[in-house]
């Protein structure tokens, strides 16, 4: 450990004389959470409808309004003619169009079934699934709506609730929690602290060790009385003090910007970060072994960094991927991180309950602290 001193005050001199990186390691990570915390919503609204109304009576006008208030269609235009309803969906200015017969009014007046066409365009399968969804609820509100008047007229229900009012023969009460609101900067920006928290740190520390190497220092290094372990920990302390206080100032953009309290314990939040961001110099010290040039360090971080955001559960439920890729999804750190994360932030779960996680994070950084050793000593060597 002789020198270790010497190469901590050298790298917290280097970083200083270049203000790119406190740039990259305290300024982009803000403006990252702030855009995708407001980008990122998976709440589907507004989407874009044409109407082709060929009965043009009361009975069409309320389906068309009940569409305006579902919140999830707009009708943006009310057309005349089958051509002009198939040229809106095809050229992509509709999501959604919606076909009201000439004898929808008279067919319910009659007592009959009356059909409605909603065509949906399937290319965005997200708005395509939500579009699906809410006309299938719709048209049972609607209907429920009539037959609520009809046994209300004949006096005859299913069921009546304690009043003595017509009411369903089953009701279901479900209760959201942790998130009632369901917003999605709720579930999105507790996950954005880790996924910036390693994309940072992974680049700085590979990019720290690449550019001495592309600059020559680092031979010169080897041949001073610096131990290896003084060596590492000296290039690799002061990048764990950034993202330290990296995660401190995302985390506070989190309460404040973004209104996401932490529900659970402060203190149990930050030793998880300190355990993830020791994974993430472990990775970034992987890639500074692999990589010769700071290109090849971006093309290998990318390369690292595109599991943690797709497969960790970041955007995608891992519940819904093929087994083979789910059981692949427990390798990456991130993932585990992610749970701690939501569980302390959302549901102020304890040390005791998210366990499993923590083992599996301690796991994954002994491993890749291991094979970056390994391999850095092979490189010194």
């Amino acid at each position: 450990m002789n020198g270790l001193w010497a190469i901590l005050l050298k790298e917290f001199a280097h970083i200083r004389r270049e203000p790119s990186t406190l740039f990259f390691a305290f300024v982009v990570p803000v403006l990252q959470m702030t855009i995708f915390g407001y980008a990122i919503d998976t709440k589907i609204e507004h989407v874009s409808t044409v109407v082709l109304d060929l009965d043009g009576r009361e009975e069409s006008r309320r389906l068309i309004e009940a569409l305006n208030n579902t919140r999830t269609y707009r009708v943006d235009a009310l057309v005349s003619d089958d051509a002009a309803f198939e040229r809106a969906i095809r050229s992509g200015r509709a999501k959604v169009g919606v076909r009201i017969p000439p004898d929808f009014s008279e067919q319910l007046l009659r007592s009959q079934r009356a059909t409605v066409q909603v065509l949906i365009d399937g290319s965005n399968s997200n708005i395509a699934t939500t579009a699906l969804s809410t006309s299938h609820l719709l048209g049972l509100n609607l209907s429920l709506r009539r037959a609520r008047l009809f046994a209300e007229t004949a006096q005859l229900a299913v069921a009546r609730d304690p009043a003595g009012a017509f009411a369903l023969p089953i009701e279901m009460r479900p209760r959201l929690l942790y998130n009632p609101d369901l917003i999605s900067a709720r579930f999105f920006v507790p996950a954005l602290v880790g996924i910036i928290l390693q994309l940072v740190t992974l680049f700085l520390t590979s990019f720290a060790i690449v550019r001495e190497r592309e600059l020559g220092t680092l031979e010169q290094l080897f041949v001073t009385p610096v131990g290896r372990g003084g060596l590492l920990l000296g290039k690799l302390v002061p990048y764990a003090v950034l993202g330290f206080l990296e995660s401190l100032i995302i985390l506070l953009v989190m309460v404040f910007v973004f209104g996401v309290p932490i529900r659970g314990s402060i203190v149990t939040l930050l030793v998880m970060i300190l355990l993830f961001l020791v994974t993430a110099l472990g990775l970034g010290l992987l890639v500074s072994t692999v990589a010769r040039t700071q290109l090849q360090a971006i093309q290998f971080a990318f390369i690292v960094m595109l599991p943690s955001i797709l497969l960790s559960g970041f955007m995608f439920p891992r519940e819904s991927m093929p087994l083979p890729i789910y059981l692949l999804t427990y390798a990456i750190p991130a993932t585990h991180f992610l749970e701690i994360l939501r569980g302390v932030i959302l549901r102020g779960a304890s040390i005791a309950e998210l366990l499993p996680h923590i083992l599996a994070l301690a796991v994954c950084c002994v491993v890749i602290l291991a094979l970056s050793l390994l391999r850095f000593r092979k490189q010194l060597d």
